[in-house]
């Protein structure tokens, strides 16, 4: 059998199926001995998958080896563990698995490690319970032990860094012996230590020092050291090397660190071979973020790189550039970029490149990128798109022109070769000419219609096209020669065997002889935003329908999370091994026991298809929710990058000054200094840098453009940075106790009118409002400075709004009149509050003195956290303007919403938008849930309308007046939470703000 077993598996490995075989794999493995136990096992994990049917087969199996005294079965169970078992099986073997982390043999140890990381990474929640034991095996005596739970600690510090910062210290230790050459040579590779030991440690600082200056000063020696151990002689260690670089610019910056680390970087860049070329643009593309500057050092090197032969080097500098675009190079880069799509044959990059272009630019090359990109971009794009193309920008004149410029380059191509466009690109012209061909007066709807019927009459159109280009017909048809076009189209569709086309050419049939019926349901020449529409979302037109079926015998209808129910209780997998197979201690275990979710009952609407017990909420409509959190933290904090030493940067700053020769520049080289001068304009400290590229994904591709953005001429920009204090906060209000940043642009050059010994004593909260004063706000934070002007500001909660106090405090000898100060916001209303004294937002101030401007501020499209963006001039002798912001998270604006039960439930079925979430429970408290829901009453401003048994509602209001919902059930320990809102973003950040409330109690 053994030698059959052999064979079978080598027909496999060439594509054969001998599926006839499995079975066997699966005796072999039960009843062979010693090398055909072997052969079995290695059978089955070639043959099966974690989702096949007869691994259920194995499981009394594996747990008879995993009890075994004979070593080599123990590790063969171990090994088949960790490779195929899927998470339903997890309880049944996990106790087992746990006993050998104290075995005696290190193989044993190391293998049972790896185990449970793998039960790590497919359900994490059930093995939430053995993390001490994690730690041991940190320390375990054993340096492949040790080195097999890194890859545990490398994902849980991955996913929440703050719970272990105090392994800093040991992580640290191990480096250090590491590098020092304490392992045994057996850990050797090319006389290096240990190497990929050290890039799993170095990866691990670098998500532990990140922002945290205590940590990251731990680090910097052994970062040093490991710096001057790694010798450029090998591949391994220019991999420790490029590790060694993304973690000093990872970790609180030090400047000696960032100098070596930079000199390292500009080795890889400028080396003749290809590997450590590649290597330095990545680690360069990756620094970048932090320093833009320092690509201007090898800008010659990067032009050169545009040009290598090699396509994977290209593809790295493009990806580099995309990282340092500023709206000053950006059609430059652009053009690089579809230089290099139009050659490209490889799928991934086309894929790549066609976002980044479409991030960067959009009209002048999006015919370009759909035409190149053809049907391997993502779908996102053209949807964006068309959505940027439907809803416009702020002036309707450029919206119009913007649409007949489409129109007419569509219709151009239509008239050329359509055959050779891609699928997608006929879509987004079939919808285009749709909806604004009738923009062109002197175009007739049915010669538009020809082309399209071209469309449909060649071979390559796709179903799905088709679907588009008869929905486009639909909306031209509009009588005269069009409807006869039309008729012949739906008379050739209307008997297809594709449902979907069939249902198109009935309504093209239908809406082409009731000309009536077309313009109300595909209006022209509306503001769709501001038609309101009439949806019956409890359906109840369709009561008397359901009536008739019930009565004449239908079975009723079930929600989709009881019919999985039903399911689950019908297929149920039972875990329980079979008594006779198993040792009396093995079958009374708690096997049975353990907890496992159960199927949620029918009024919490949730599914069991995917349980979230335990996991973050960092997903919503806004994008990534967490990430937006730290990059606004990172944002906050000032990163000085020295690159160069002091008689470095003075023989730069002298190379500058000095006159160029005459000396003739070749051309080619001309050209090159030309190229390299477009693509890294911007980026010296004299320009404002606005970096494209981004450490992580951007939530939309296409953004409209911003109100009130634009060069102020005549005025220099002064910014400063400050950080608002929570522990400062003033009054009871809990909503006040959230993050509310003030974040503004830093400043090179001290103001010359500035003067530091100016008094900063004066009590700002004296001169509140009399409305305002008894009344709970935050601190009042310093804004920005500008020649003898202090802004701070602070924000007051009322029952009905909330208010911006925004103060201007005078401190020179004389009055400066007609200060302008303009705010604007993309995420909420800004009114200026008109008082007795001033009916403008321009006032004067007099010496010594504050002037106090109020705001009301109202919420129009939720986000976790929105901000207040403002400029402030002084027209005291050289014109300045200083740009600042405002940040506040969205709990500022939630207040409570009495109502009854009843109101409850009439307004939650009227709500659309709706999400669901499992939350933490507060589990050490006698009553759990009303423990839970009095934090989030508290720190939300929430109210608790009824807790009935396991399950409580609860309601709030968006300013002003917009409702939202909740609904939480206790869940197999976790809370299952329910919200619903007519706001369509709001149950998102509403989770959000609930999952850190409960974080932070």
């Amino acid at each position: 059998m053994k030698e059959l077993m052999v064979r079978a598996i080598y027909c496999e490995s060439l594509g054969y199926e001998a599926s006839f075989s499995y079975i066997h794999a699966i005796k072999l493995a039960q009843q062979g001995a010693g090398l055909e136990k072997r052969v079995g096992y290695l059978a089955v994990s070639l043959f099966l998958n974690e989702n096949h049917e007869l691994l259920l087969l194995l499981v009394n199996t594996v747990l008879k080896d995993l009890q075994s005294t004979n070593l080599i079965e123990v590790c063969m169970a171990l090994t088949v563990v960790s490779q195929m078992f899927p998470k339903d099986m997890i309880p049944a073997i996990l106790p087992l698995v746990e006993e050998k982390l104290n075995h005696p043999k290190e193989i044993i140890r190391r293998k049972a490690v790896l185990a449970l990381y793998k039960f790590y990474l497919i359900a994490p929640n059930q093995v939430q319970h053995i993390h001490n034991k994690f730690r041991k095996a940190l320390c375990d005596k054993d340096p492949g032990v040790m080195t097999a739970s890194l890859h545990i600690y490398l994902q849980m510090i991955q996913e929440n860094p703050e719970g272990y910062k105090d392994l800093t210290a040991s992580f640290v230790t191990i480096l250090k012996q590491v590098v020092g050459g304490k392992l045994p040579i057996d850990f050797n590779y090319h006389s290096v230590p240990a190497p990929w030991l050290q890039i799993q440690l170095l990866r691990i600082l670098s998500f532990l020092g990140k922002n945290d200056q205590s940590v990251s000063e731990l680090m910097y020696e052994v970062l040093d050291e490991s710096l001057q151990r790694a010798e450029m002689n090998h591949n391994i260690t220019y991999a420790i090397l490029y590790e060694c670089v993304r973690c000093i610019y990872t970790i609180h910056p030090k400047s000696e660190l960032l100098e070596k680390a930079a000199q390292c970087i500009g080795n890889f860049v400028l080396s003749p071979k290809i590997n450590l070329k590649y290597l330095g643009l990545k680690a360069l593309t990756y620094v970048v973020q932090q320093d833009p500057k320092l690509a201007l050092q090898h800008q010659m090197t990067i032009i050169e790189c545009l040009d290598h032969p090699d396509l994977i080097i290209k593809r790295e500098t493009l990806e580099l550039l995309f990282r340092i675009t500023n709206a000053q190079n950006v059609m430059v880069i652009v053009e690089k970029m579809l230089e290099f799509l139009r050659v490209s044959t490889d799928d991934y990059t086309t894929i790549d490149l066609v976002g980044k272009v479409a991030e960067l630019w959009f009209i002048e090359t999006m015919n370009t990128v759909f035409s190149v990109g053809g049907d391997m971009m993502q779908p996102d794009i053209p949807n964006s798109f068309l959505k940027l193309l439907s809803e416009g920008f702020d002036c309707v004149e450029d919206d119009r022109k913007l649409r007949l410029f489409a129109v007419d380059s569509y219709i151009s191509l239509l008239h050329g070769e359509p055959g050779k466009l891609p699928q997608r690109f006929l879509q987004v012209i079939s919808w285009v000419l749709g909806e604004y061909s009738h923009l062109r007066e002197e175009l007739e709807p049915a010669s538009v219609l020809r082309l399209l019927e071209k469309l449909l009459d060649m071979k390559q159109t796709s179903s799905e096209t088709k679907n588009w280009v008869l929905m486009a017909m639909t909306k031209l048809c509009v009588g005269g020669a069009s409807v006869s076009v039309a008729q012949q189209v739906s008379e050739t569709y209307i008997s297809s065997m594709d449902t979907v086309l069939r249902q198109r050419a009935q309504e093209l049939q239908h809406f082409g002889q009731d000309s009536e019926v077309r313009t109300r349901v595909l209006p022209r020449d509306t503001d769709l935003e501001n038609t309101i529409f009439d949806v019956d979302s409890s359906l109840s037109f369709l009561d008397g329908f359901v009536s008739e079926a019930l009565a004449a015998g239908a079975a009723p209808y079930k929600p989709p999370h009881q019919r999985q129910e039903e399911l689950a209780q019908a297929k149920a997998l039972s875990l329980e091994p079979y008594g006779l197979s198993l040792p009396i201690s093995m079958s009374s275990c708690s096997i049975a026991d353990r907890q496992s979710p159960t199927p949620l009952s029918m009024s919490s609407g949730l599914s069991t298809t995917l349980k979230l017990d335990g996991v973050k909420r960092v997903w919503g409509r806004e994008g990534y929710l967490v990430q937006r959190e730290s990059v606004e933290e990172t944002a906050q904090v000032e990163v000085p990058s020295p690159l160069r030493s002091p008689s470095q940067q003075a023989e730069a700053n002298g190379s500058h000054s000095q006159t160029p020769t005459q000396t003739p520049t070749p051309e080619p080289e001309q050209e090159k200094q030309q190229l390299a001068a477009s693509l890294f304009f911007g980026l010296s400290s004299q320009s404002s840098v606005c970096l494209m590229g981004k450490s992580g994904p951007t939530s939309h591709r296409f953004r409209r453009k911003a109100k009130g953005q634009g060069s102020i001429s005549g005025a220099t920009e002064q910014t400063s940075k400050t950080k608002l204090n929570d522990s400062d906060i003033k009054g009871s209000d809990p909503s006040l106790s959230e993050d509310s940043g003030l974040v503004a642009a830093d400043s090179e050059d001290m103001n010359p009118h500035e003067d530091p010994e100016r008094p900063k004593d004066l009590c700002l909260s004296s001169h509140l409002p009399a409305e305002l004063s008894g009344l709970c706000h935050s601190e009042i934070s310093p804004l920005c400075s500008i020649q003898s002007l202090d802004l701070s500001a602070c924000h007051v909660q009322k029952d009905d709004s909330l208010v911006l106090v925004i103060f201007i405090q005078n401190s020179s000898d004389s009055a400066i009149r007609q200060i302008p100060l303009d705010l604007d916001s993309d995420e909420l209303e800004v009114m200026y509050y008109v008082s007795r004294v001033s009916d403008s937002p321009v006032e004067d101030v007099r010496s010594h003195d504050v002037a106090v401007y109020q705001y009301s501020l109202t919420v129009k499209r939720p986000s976790v956290h929105v901000e207040v963006v403002g400029t402030v001039s002084c027209p005291v002798g050289t014109p300045q303007t200083v740009r600042f912001s405002y940040k506040l998270p969205l709990t500022t604006f939630i207040r409570p919403l009495t109502l009854s039960t009843e109101e409850y439930g009439t307004m939650w079925l009227a709500f659309s938008h709706d999400t669901k979430q499992n939350l933490t429970l507060i589990s050490d408290d006698p009553e759990p849930l009303t423990a839970t829901l009095s934090v989030l009453k508290r720190k939300l401003q929430l109210h608790v309308v009824e807790i009935i048994g396991m399950e409580g509602i609860l309601a709030c209001r968006l300013l002003r007046d917009r409702p939202c919902l909740m609904h939480c059930r206790v869940h197999a320990g976790a809370l299952a939470v329910w919200l619903r809102s007519p706001v369509p973003d709001l149950p998102d950040c509403l989770i959000y703000h609930c999952q850190r409330a409960l974080q932070e109690d």
